[in-house]
């Protein structure tokens, strides 16, 4: 999308928060706030700076449970 010209937190909205509210499910996906369904990811670097960053997750969490760390190593 970036490549199209949104701009990076454009595109980061759009799979998160604005995909939410098209699904009627605003509040409860594509937020951090409690009682929401949590996935959280953290990456190394800043992805609007470089939403290439998104391509290399190096922590993920849902619902409380971590999937993959590789920041503690």
């Amino acid at each position: 999308m970036v490549t199209l010209g949104m701009t990076p937190m454009d595109a980061i909205q759009s799979a998160t928060s604005r995909a939410a509210e098209m699904l009627d499910m605003k509040g409860e996906i594509g937020v951090i706030a409690s009682g929401a369904y949590a996935e959280v990811i953290a990456v190394a670097g800043d992805p609007l700076m470089d939403v290439g960053e998104l391509e290399h997750v190096r922590f993920v969490m849902q619902n409380g449970v971590v999937f993959k760390n590789e920041i503690a190593n």
